[in-house]
């Protein structure tokens, strides 16, 4: 079995939380790519797209995930690394892929800062331009996929693990 969890999904989708959870409940570690990328920047990450562009930070993620070197972690990433082929497949490679799918009306619900929430999208693309677009990739990644509206974070989490177990 491979080593690491990753999660991926949309903004708003629970990845963070839902991985310092699983991690906890697993005795993992816990690595936040939006966080790894903010600590060697030295910004956060509206920062950076204000200061450049979408395709500046999604080359940053790129090359913060190339750098992983590690095991027994669950991995957080920004919703935006499935645009990296380069990424996606070394995470392929060294762990599960679990997509936390959630409904556009549910990342409504979670979402009241898409402007400066640090997502790396194209300058006046909609929220459910990005849903559309995003879907697809994760969909294409994804090795387990967990439906996420209708569980809390810790039926998650435990959802998580019980489709890891099955997959040994």
């Amino acid at each position: 079995m491979k080593s690491n969890i990753t999660l991926i999904g949309m903004p708003g989708a629970g990845k963070s939380t839902v991985g310092i959870i699983l991690a906890k409940n697993m005795t993992f570690g816990y690595i936040d790519t939006d966080i790894l990328i903010q600590i060697n920047q030295q910004k956060s990450l509206q920062q950076i797209i204000d200061e450049s562009d979408h395709w500046n930070l999604r080359h940053i993620e790129e090359k913060e995930i190339l750098k992983l070197n590690i095991q027994k972690q669950v991995i957080a990433t920004g919703g935006s690394v499935p645009y990296s082929q380069k990424a996606m497949a070394l995470l392929h490679d060294i762990s599960q892929i679990v997509f936390l799918k959630v409904s556009i009306e549910e990342l409504k619900r979670r979402i009241h800062n898409y402007e400066t929430r640090g997502i790396a999208k194209a300058p006046g693309q909609t929220f459910m331009e990005l849903f559309e677009e995003r879907q697809k990739l994760y969909e294409k990644y994804a090795e387990i996929t967990i439906e996420c509206d209708a569980l809390n974070q810790d039926e998650i989490a435990e959802s998580i693990q019980k489709k890891l177990n099955l997959n040994q």
